[in-house]
């Protein structure tokens, strides 16, 4: 499996973020990435030395490897854990709603997943998914979205894309994905990045969030999340 690790820095964030987040997930990041060559460095000296017939010399750098292998699983595991945290704070992102910046595909697919079961377990009947619009990903491309779209068609659910581009609504009760309307003034919306308030726009769940609503997004970074990363082996590509 390829392994894209690109630099990210404060494009992962879909807030304002101090540059000491910023830094920390590039910290983290980079020393994925410098596991990553480690390990390609020892399997690819382990096939030299294979074929120039020393095997004790290749099953040593073949463990070499491994364990770099293992060093960039955790850094990589640290680094979704913290861009989570940071993306869906208290106060950032509404109650039915997650942000996948920042997540590799893979971790994104788990943490998806995990959060459908937590919404489902807790009577929530839809779910706002904000995937990003892919402007800093190679040719533009979202990763994110397509891959939320497989989770979805594998459990059954309906999705639409939102009004801005960047964001899902996902039916979690097998209905249809059709977002309820609701006068402006009754669920005034939640602006990001580049999105500016227009008049009767689709409901898109960024509301102001209410004690009660806080509270269950706190539960959900810190019950979902510990949970999820057990289940992270393997990193993809970057996605924005």
């Amino acid at each position: 499996m390829s392994h894209e690790m690109s630099h990210l820095g404060p494009r992962a964030f879909n807030h304002d973020q101090s540059s000491d987040a910023e830094a920390e997930y590039d910290r983290l990041r980079d020393l994925a990435r410098q596991e990553a060559s480690k390990r390609g460095s020892c399997f690819s000296r382990s096939k030299e030395a294979y074929s120039s017939g020393d095997g004790a010399r290749a099953k040593q750098l073949s463990e070499e490897g491994k364990a770099h292998g293992r060093k960039m699983e955790e850094y990589n595991k640290q680094a979704s854990e913290f861009i989570f945290r940071e993306n869906n704070a208290e106060g950032r992102v509404a109650a039915d709603t997650i942000d996948l910046h920042g997540q590799f595909v893979e971790e994104a697919e788990e943490i998806l997943e995990e959060r459908i079961k937590y919404a489902k377990a807790h009577g929530q009947d839809h779910l706002h998914v904000i995937v990003g619009k892919g402007n800093h990903s190679a040719n533009h491309v979202q990763k994110i979205k397509p891959r939320v779209e497989q989770v979805c068609q594998e459990l059954g659910l309906q999705y639409a894309t939102e009004e801005n581009a960047g964001r899902m609504y996902v039916n979690l009760t097998g209905g249809e994905a059709v977002m309820p309307q609701y006068p402006q003034h009754q669920a005034p919306h939640q602006q990001y990045p580049g999105q500016q308030q227009q008049q009767q726009q689709p409901y898109s769940g960024g509301y102001q969030q209410q004690p009660q609503q806080q509270d269950e997004m706190a539960q959900v970074v810190n019950e979902v999340v510990p949970k999820l990363l057990q289940k992270l082996e393997k990193a993809c590509c970057v996605v924005m």
